[in-house]
């Protein structure tokens, strides 16, 4: 066909006929008449009743019962008084896998990675969470063999729990349990249409069975049971089969176990020295974090030569530095600096000021050695700046890894004893700059591009 020719018109009439057996297919629905669930509760019977009721499809050889994770949970009593549910989460974490503010992802009990350990304050009485199932395969092993006594079917169960997943907006529904189910379906090893081999797809079947029932119950729905019926294929031949931890990544395999490695990186390679920040308060927590980051740094001796003054009551701030202001324009002004010259350069320390928060690393020289002579004790002393250093590079690092701008500045090094006048410090306490913190009021300026062996020397 050229381009001049035109393109038949389409006739409905003349469109083969679509035949619904000869197209693959399935259906799925939510199951009506599940009550709420009480702790306690037979979960099997109040499944059971509801696929027996009047109107109600029942089930089928072959048909996939799919749970939502929190009526297993209400009916095994995984139901506990928590008026924090921070708390909750920690009892329920085995390894942090990433953070940014209140935000946690986390490797559970379970062994499943997700935010919160799965901890859920939401559909439960005030004052109470919801536990996952303590082994959710457990759960729909259970779930299978009850539906099988009681109503003569030979079916598949998944219990799903809602997820998000990395690079990806927005929550979807995942199997963390299953029974009488192929959970993966490995197909390297076949080809595709085309002849080529494949050699790294497996599907995650029990998670897109979770997924398309979510879409019928709804996260709000009062629907927390779905049937998928038309897929034998997904059936597990041998009995139960491995349950939904055969989906969990083995930690050899994962690419991503020590994700706070690429986010260090990131984080590295992000920071900037921001001098605009926004109004929006800093979370301490956050702050707080970084300095932890800081103490992990080497130091001479086994010394811990860090300590952070954080400047968090307006008080102290303005106290701080106005007696900083005073000092700088007296030392100008004896360097015999114009008023207006001073006013100028005074100028350049509202960073400080503009910060939401401020932060004074100090220097303490705790556990150094002594020496006769001044060569020695100077490199002594160099270390330990060397050390405080390290320190606060991770501080500047963990903020970045929090999506909070800084700048260190070295403003405090000049007026030492003024510094520990305003903040009440002790004698040996060596301010080492400030940092001003906070959100960037605007995207950072790209870095130039430096090449790594443009600063190498190799002997």
């Amino acid at each position: 066909m050229t381009g001049t020719e035109e393109v038949p018109a389409y006739r409905a009439e003349e469109a083969p006929a679509y035949r619904a057996e000869e197209a693959p297919g399935f259906r799925v629905w939510a199951l009506p008449g599940v009550p709420e669930v009480r702790p306690g509760d037979d979960l099997t019977k109040l499944i059971a009743a509801a696929v027996a009721a009047d109107g109600s499809p029942h089930l089928v050889d072959g048909d996939v019962v799919v749970v939502t994770s929190k009526i297993v949970s209400k009916a095994e009593g995984r139901v506990i008084e928590a008026a924090d549910r921070e708390a909750a989460i920690d009892r329920e974490t085995v390894r942090l896998v990433a953070r940014r503010g209140p935000l946690r992802i986390v490797q559970n009990r379970q062994g499943l990675v997700m935010a919160a350990a799965g901890v859920d304050a939401s559909n439960t009485p005030s004052g109470t969470v919801l536990l996952l199932p303590e082994d959710p395969d457990a759960s729909a092993r259970a779930l299978r063999s009850g539906l099988r006594d009681a109503l003569g079917v030979d079916v598949g169960v998944v219990i799903s729990d809602t997820s998000g997943r990395p690079w990806r907006k927005g929550l979807t529904d995942v199997a963390i349990g299953a029974a009488g189910v192929r959970v993966l379906d490995d197909l390297r090893g076949g080809t595709d249409a085309h002849g080529n081999p494949l050699t790294a797809t497996v599907v995650a079947t029990a998670d897109e069975l979770a997924a398309a029932s979510d879409l019928v119950k709804g996260k709000a729905a009062g629907l927390p049971v779905a049937v998928v019926r038309g897929l034998p294929q997904v059936m597990e031949t041998a009995g139960d089969g491995d349950g939904a931890r055969a989906m969990m990544r083995d930690a050899g395999d994962d690419m991503f176990r020590l994700g706070t490695s690429e986010a260090v990186r990131e984080a590295v390679t992000q920071r900037r020295t921001v001098r605009a920040f926004a109004d929006d308060p800093v979370d301490p927590g956050a702050v707080r974090r970084a300095v932890a980051a800081a103490l992990t740094a080497p130091a001479p001796h086994h010394t811990t030569p860090w300590r952070f003054v954080l400047l968090e009551s307006p008080e102290s701030r303005t106290r701080l530095l106005d007696a900083m202001r005073d000092a700088w324009v007296a030392d100008l002004r004896g360097d015999g600096r114009t008023e207006e010259a001073i006013a100028k350069r005074v100028r350049r320390g509202d960073v400080l000021r503009a910060a939401p928060y401020l932060a004074v690393p100090c220097m303490v020289t705790d556990g150094a050695h002594t020496y006769p002579d001044a060569r020695r004790s100077a490199a002594e002393r160099e270390m330990f700046i060397v050390a405080h250093g390290a320190g606060i590079q991770n501080f500047l690092v963990a903020l970045a890894g929090e999506r909070l701008g800084s700048a260190w500045i070295s403003s405090t090094m000049f007026c030492r004893d003024v510094v520990r006048e305003a903040l009440g410090l002790p004698g040996d306490w060596e301010p080492m700059g400030a940092v001003a913190i906070g959100r960037p009021a605007e995207p950072p300026l790209e870095r130039a591009p430096r090449a790594a062996e443009d600063f190498v020397v190799v002997r």
